[in-house]
């Protein structure tokens, strides 16, 4: 079931997305609208509410965070989401990014590696919101969901060093791969992949938590 705002939390949403979103070069109509109708205070921690909607990322627990939501709109619009599109989230968190997808495209595939967090999201997103296009897993976000590949767009919410080589593998042939990548310095890269090959791109430097999980020999 949705729920229903307060004028307060409405003009508050709205002006997040105005000023800290749209101001700053977001125009993807589906992303901004998307924005517009998942409510970040639903997705932060009792203690963080007041700040939901502050443009800063806030903790979740588990040494995790929520991204600030200009990140968020950015990496989606980046990632290029279609209403036909089968998208796999890797890092689910609090659920917020797999939420704004589900907004705009046929079917999130989320993937979360710390079980709390897992288990917390697939409760706030299936139980309480009724989402019906998302899909929520345990598992190792190196290795990807290979079952369900290859998706349309794959996004990632945590950094891992290089780019993982099972989530390039996965993408569609016209698909895209959307994540920070680096330790200590981390920048947001597009990676594209067509016929001829696979290319990558770079956007803005980044902060976020490091990538857990076993890593592949083969990332690149």
């Amino acid at each position: 079931m949705w729920w229903k705002n307060s004028q307060s939390e409405v003009d508050s949403l709205q002006n997040m997305v105005e000023r800290q979103i749209k101001t700053r070069g977001v125009k993807n109509e589906a992303v901004l609208n998307a924005m517009l109708k998942v409510d970040r205070r639903l997705f932060v921690s009792e203690s963080q509410l007041a700040f939901a909607y502050y443009d800063e990322p806030q903790p979740i627990g588990e040494g995790q965070t929520i991204s600030q939501p200009y990140i968020v709109a950015l990496m989606t619009e980046l990632l290029d989401p279609h209403p036909t599109d089968r998208v796999l989230e890797v890092g689910t968190g609090s659920g917020y990014q797999a939420a704004i997808l589900a907004e705009i495209v046929r079917h999130v595939y989320t993937l979360e590696i710390i079980p709390a967090l897992e288990k917390r999201a697939e409760r706030l997103l299936l139980d309480e919101l009724g989402y019906k296009n998302i899909t929520v897993r345990l598992g190792n976000g190196y290795e990807g969901w290979q079952e369900e590949a290859p998706f349309d767009k794959i996004i990632v919410t945590a950094a891992p060093e290089q780019v993982p080589d099972a989530l390039v593998e996965q993408v569609a042939i016209g698909g895209r791969l959307v994540l920070p990548v680096g330790t200590y310095y981390q920048v947001l890269c597009v990676i594209k992949k067509d016929k001829t090959g696979v290319y990558r791109e770079e956007s803005i430097p980044v902060r976020f938590v490091p990538m857990t999980g076993e890593k592949s020999s083969g990332d690149i």
